[in-house]
């Protein structure tokens, strides 16, 4: 709850976030991750295949959730936001919904989950240079 108590002051404004605010996050992150489960499409994933192929030793699966953006509700008509400001967002500390270092550590696997209209091209290119990144690292 720590984690998540963090966004809703730092990220979204609200200075004394209600239990509240804290589970609409939480069913919003959840909501966005189960999209798939929910409606038909020819990209849809089930959730066991990201557990199962993404990381297959079953005692390393410590999964990391971020959500990007996070934009209070004042600055919703102000903010914009584009591809790669929003898979840069995932990678940084303050949008992590559990409260660890994760630029101290290793990705062995990453999944990002776009929802909305994004060019696949913008979104490969975004993620090329996040594979750059020398804070981030991945194991080979």
């Amino acid at each position: 709850n720590e984690a998540i108590f963090e966004i809703c002051q730092k990220r979204i404004d609200i200075e004394w976030p209600s239990y509240r605010n804290l589970n609409r996050l939480v069913s919003q992150v959840v909501s966005s991750i189960t999209a798939s489960l929910r409606f038909q499409g020819s990209l849809n994933v089930d959730l066991n295949e990201f557990q199962v192929n993404l990381v297959p030793f079953p005692r390393i699966h410590f999964p990391l959730i971020n959500m990007s953006p996070l934009i209070s509700r004042e600055r919703i008509d102000h903010a914009s936001c584009t591809i790669n400001e929003v898979t840069n967002d995932c990678f940084e500390d303050s949008t992590q919904m559990v409260k660890c270092k994760q630029k101290s550590g290793n990705f062995m696997a990453c999944c990002l989950l776009y929802r909305g209209d994004f060019n696949p091209t913008h979104v490969q290119e975004a993620i090329t240079k996040v594979k750059c990144r020398k804070d981030i690292h991945f194991v080979e």
